[in-house]
């Protein structure tokens, strides 16, 4: 099953992991920015360019994703629409994104989001940590598991 990743936000240490696996697993891996990410030379690896735009590149993976594929992603509104079409979405911390807490993370979001516009400062999220990459490093082997 392929792997999508959606590459402008990604930490560099998750598409390391990521360019590891593919070529161990000789699994297809998919970078989708709009803008330019390097990656190996490998026949299982490629890196999409899109259009500079609000969700080009959302829009780009959920055209060509298929039932079972992995989608590598922070954006909550495009791991809901993964889910929908029958993907699995995993966010770089390691969490899984499932039918269970796809909708409760989505309200979160917008909450969020409403109390930003009406100008109350929220914070960011927490600095990516070891423990992160760990736990994204495991959440991922089990998914290629279940793939295999």
């Amino acid at each position: 099953m392929p792997i999508w990743v959606d590459a402008d936000a990604c930490p560099a240490v998750i598409r390391d992991i990521l360019f590891r696996a593919a070529v161990r697993k000789q699994m297809a891996l998919t970078l989708v920015a709009n803008q330019s990410i390097s990656t190996p030379p490998s026949p299982f690896i490629k890196a999409v360019r899109v259009q500079a735009g609000f969700d080009v590149a959302d829009h780009y993976i959920v055209q060509h994703l298929c039932a079972g594929d992995l989608v590598v992603t922070q954006d909550i509104p495009l791991a809901a629409l993964v889910i929908d079409q029958g993907g699995v979405a995993l966010n770089p911390r390691g969490e899984l994104y499932t039918a269970d807490n796809i909708r409760q993370r989505l309200s979160m979001r917008n909450f969020m989001e409403e109390l930003r516009s009406s100008g109350v400062m929220t914070g960011g999220p927490s600095a990516f940590n070891q423990r992160d990459r760990q736990e994204f490093a495991n959440q991922l082997d089990r998914y290629l598991q279940r793939a295999r």
